[in-house]
Parts: structure tokens; C-alpha cells; sequence
């Protein structure tokens, strides 16, 4: 068994290097390319490798996922973020709350037309399910936005803009579903209704606990910095507190990606100037490899006969997401006086879907035992949608915005 997942595994990261560097031939960004190699290699497709496989590596994603979350936290620097000042968290409101609105409104006037559900009603039964799925797939996945960043090799006021935004997203996101389901539940006549406790303080206390490990792993980082003299040494070091955090995390149930996020921040606004660079530098190193794995997994886990009997909701929870982050942000933008690229482009940027959003997912299925697997199998249909259709919009929107490193170049003269 161990012979075989390796032997799959070492096929899964050769073949998805392969297909990123086809994509980038072709100007779509890498991870495009890794997520078709995986799809191409689920159970779905070509079935080489089993689906209770695919499950068993799902500690990999969570390591990859923590590796992530420290580089984007890494890349928050305290001075960027206050040239920017409160419009951050304007714009992560807005675009938060403009998918939730938009996605409601859609699935709840459609739903009678396509759905279908029987002896529903539009308050008792569509309402609380399409405010449960828009509050689900509010978040968007910080490692699409970092990978495209990474290739790209993207600065300037809009990915600054980015990553912030994507940084505050997931707590965000979790605060919402717990607040909508708390609305749903004893609409759609579920296990009575919810305290307020349990609607903000439960969700609230998570992500303080995550905040205050991945505070106290920074800090603890920082001391390890300055012993380790070689960079091998260093790496080692980093990776070690990343496992313990994801061991932490997982142990108390609380966000991998929040507490990693907060290491790399401290990390990287309270090591010495002479440093900063050193704790970051060395993981940038494996970053490739790193998003090829996580990628090419998380399209092994496409599911083709999902697609086919959720499409409809997935192709309505997509317009109404996009919609909402689209005019969210476009009304934001001066209250939060962004750049006119970060009003005209970020919304592009803000599209990728998938770990936290699958997560809420499953929590609902089990809210929501009669209504479950239509809600899952449309969040899921359109997580997939998104891994596909997402980078190549991420792209065009740093692109558009003159941020990436190929755009700034300058262009020789003829001669």
C-alpha cells in the first residue's frame, strides 16, 4: 500500500510539474495546468488512483495549506497595510457581503424554477438554504491568489490589496455561516434555534485561539531565527513550526490557515530588519513543488457526477458570487479610497474557492440532513468551476493593473 501511494504520488507531481509548464506555454498560469492534470487523474476521469487514496493524503493538503498561510501572512507588511488604512476592511465587508446578498437573492427567486425541491416554500425552504450556500461560499482561497502572485512575481497597491483582503476573507466567512445558520436552522426546522453565544461567540473564540497560537509560534520563530546559522537549518526550523501549528490546530479544531497566516505576520513585522527576508526566503524554495502537490490534489478530488446533477445551482451560486464581490467592490471603493486598479480589478482577483468554503459545506450538510446533498454537491460543483475559471481571471486582473514583473519591464528599443 505505502509502495503504491508513493509510486502515485512521485506520477501525480511529474506529470502536474508537466502539465504547469504546459499551461504557462500556452499564457494560462501554472496552477490551471496542475488542477486539469489532476482532474485528469481522479476517479472520475482516469481512475489511477483510488478515491479512499485521495482522502488518505488530505494531511498533505493541510501541510501545503499551512505553508501557505505563513507565506501570506510573510507577505503583510505593517507599513503597506497603513498606507492603505481602514478601506481594507470596507472592501473586505462589502465584497463579503455582496456575495452573500447576491447569491441569496438569486438562489431564493430561482429556486422554485430549477431546484425543484418538493413541498417547499420560498421563507421555509429556499431562503434559509440559498442564505446558508451564500454565506458558505463567501471566503476566497488564499492559495490560488498567492500561487498566481508567486509566478508572476506581482507588487504594487493592488496585490498588497489582495492579499490583505484574502487574509481577513476566511475569518470573515466563518463569523457569517455561523450568524446565517443560526437564521436558517429553525427556518427550515432544524434542531431548534441557536443562542447568540453560539451565532458569534463560538466562531469568535476559534479564531482568537488561532491568532493567539500563531502569535505565540511567531514570536518563538523569531527566537529560532537568530540560532539557526545555515539555511537548511532554518528551513528545517520553519517547517517545524508550521507542523506543530498544524498539530495545535487540529488537535483544538480550530483554523490551520488563520494561526499560520499570524506566524508569518509577526514574523515578518518583528524580526530584525537584518532577517526579515531569511524566515521567507527559504520557503520559497519548495513553493513550487509545494503548489504542485496541493493543486494537482485538490483536482484528483473532482467528481464528473457532480457536475451533471448540480450544474444549474453551481452555475447560479458562480454568477451570483462573482456579481456580488463585482459590486461590492466597485461600492466600497471610494469610502475606502482605493486605487482606481484596485476598483477596477480586485473583484477579478477575488474568485478562487475551496478549502474553507468545502468545509462549510459539510458542517451545513449535517445542519441540514433532508436539504444536504444539494447543498454540498452545488458548493462543491462550483468550487470546481472556480479552480478552473479563477486563476486565469486572477492573472488578468495583476496583469491589467501593471503589477506583475513581465509587465514592468521595459520594452527594448527597435533598433
Amino acid at each position: 500500500m505505502v509502495k503504491e501511494s508513493l509510486l502515485a504520488i512521485g506520477v501525480m507531481v511529474a506529470v502536474g510539474l508537466l502539465g504547469g509548464m504546459l499551461a504557462n506555454k500556452l499564457k494560462f498560469p501554472r496552477i490551471t495546468g496542475y488542477i486539469i492534470i489532476g482532474v485528469l487523474l481522479s476517479p472520475s476521469i482516469l481512475n489511477l488512483v483510488p478515491q479512499a487514496t485521495i482522502e488518505s493524503w488530505d494531511i498533505i493538503s493541510t501541510v501545503v495549506l499551512a505553508i501557505i498561510g505563513y507565506a501570506i501572512g510573510g507577505s503583510l507588511r505593517l507599513e503597506s497595510i497603513r498606507k492603505l488604512g481602514g478601506g481594507i476592511a470596507w472592501l473586505t465587508l462589502a465584497e463579503a457581503l455582496g456575495a452573500l446578498g447576491i447569491v441569496t437573492l438569486i438562489i431564493t427567486l430561482t429556486g422554485p424554477l430549477t431546484l425543484a425541491i418538493p413541498n417547499a416554500s420560498p421563507l421555509h425552504t429556499y431562503f434559509p438554504l440559498a442564505l446558508v450556500i451564500g454565506a458558505a461560499v463567501c471566503p476566497a482561497a488564499p492559495a490560488v491568489t498567492l500561487a498566481v502572485i508567486r509566478e508572476l512575481k506581482a507588487r504594487g497597491p493592488l496585490t498588497t490589496t489582495l492579499l490583505a483582503v484574502v487574509a481577513l476573507d476566511d475569518a470573515l466567512g466563518v463569523i457569517l455561516f455561523a450568524i446565517t445558520l443560526g437564521v436558517a436552522k429553525p427556518l427550515l426546522g432544524g434542531a431548534g434555534g441557536i443562542s447568540p453565544y453560539e451565532m458569534l461567540g463560538v466562531p469568535a473564540l476559534d479564531i482568537l485561539k488561532s491568532l493567539g497560537i500563531g502569535v505565540a509560534l511567531g514570536f518563538a520563530l523569531i527566537g529560532i531565527t537568530k540560532l539557526a546559522r545555515t539555511r537548511a537549518l532554518l528551513l528545517a526550523s520553519v517547517l517545524g513550526i508550521l507542523m506543530l501549528c498544524v498539530g495545535l490546530a487540529e488537535t483544538l479544531g480550530i483554523s490551520v490557515i488563520l494561526a499560520c497566516m499570524a506566524i508569518g505576520f509577526v514574523t515578518r513585522n518583528r524580526i530584525s530588519k537584518v532577517l526579515e527576508d531569511e524566515p521567507f526566503a527559504v520557503i520559497e524554495g519548495i513553493e513550487d513543488f509545494a503548489f504542485a502537490v496541493f493543486f494537482v490534489l485538490a483536482g484528483m478530488h473532482f467528481d464528473l457526477s457532480v457536475i451533471k446533477a448540480s450544474g444549474i445551482l453551481a452555475a447560479l451560486i458562480f454568477a451570483g458570487r462573482f456579481s456580488g464581490k463585482y459590486l461590492g467592490i466597485r461600492a466600497s471603493a471610494r469610502r475606502a479610497r482605493a486605487p482606481d486598479v484596485v476598483k477596477k480589478y480586485l473583484s477579478f482577483a477575488l474568485l478562487p474557492e475551496a478549502g474553507v468554503t468545502i468545509g462549510l459545506a459539510l458542517i451545513a450538510k449535517d445542519a441540514f440532513p433532508e436539504l444536504g446533498s444539494l447543498l454540498l454537491n452545488g458548493i462543491l460543483a462550483s468550487v470546481i468551476v472556480n479552480e478552473l475559471v479563477a486563476p486565469p481571471l486572477t492573472k488578468y486582473a495583476i496583469t491589467k493593473a501593471g503589477e506583475a514583473e513581465e509587465v514592468k519591464k521595459p520594452v527594448p528599443e527597435a533598433q
